[in-house]
């Protein structure tokens, strides 16, 4: 248990028996009446965010979330299997738990993964990772110079827009948050 005047961005929540990840939060005090706490929670499995307001000094159930490096192994059916760098321990984790992140994942890729009493919440990966474009058509002697992009399938299956240089085989960064494009990797 904690009150609203603990709170701190990250913080998880054990709200009506639902898990809440703090983004962001406010102590506010008006001219008259009490203070109060103005929060903007976002619901751990569905990605929903809500805002909530408390009033100051009100307890608060926390939950207690163990993030974990972990390593990406393979994947079992419906399961994605990673495996603790430090227990060795593995876990699998379902797909719409490890959701976008399946677009980027590799096999031996590190990652952190959220467990709340041994249940897996999230999975949490780099900012940017580095990937081989599979294939992605060549690009017209001449279109180089000017700004255009191009599908290219990455080593994962999944597809991203690329400037019209980048060739099949080439190594390119990659933001993990929205799938752009970051640049050649060196």
């Amino acid at each position: 248990m904690a009150t609203t005047n603990d709170l701190k961005n990250g913080m998880v929540l054990n709200l009506d028996g639902q898990l809440w990840t703090v983004l962001e939060f406010q102590h506010v005090k008006p001219g008259k009446g009490g203070a109060f706490v103005r929060t903007k929670l976002k619901h751990v499995l569905s990605g929903k965010v809500v805002d909530k307001t408390f009033n100051a000094g009100v307890k608060i159930d926390t939950a207690n979330v163990d993030k974990r490096e972990m390593t990406y192994l393979y994947r079992d059916g419906d399961d994605f299997v990673f495996m603790d760098t430090e227990t060795y321990e593995q876990v699998h984790v379902p797909e719409p738990t490890v959701g976008n992140a399946q677009n980027f994942l590799l096999d031996n890729h590190e990652v952190v993964v959220g467990l709340h009493e041994g249940d897996p919440l999230f999975v949490e990966m780099p900012p940017s990772v580095v990937l081989t474009i599979d294939y992605t058509e060549p690009g017209v002697q001449g279109d180089r110079s000017t700004g255009g992009s191009k599908p290219a399938q990455l080593e994962t299956g999944y597809e991203i827009s690329v400037p019209l240089f980048i060739t099949t085989g080439e190594k390119v960064k990659v933001d993990t948050r929205d799938g752009s494009y970051l640049g050649r990797a060196s």
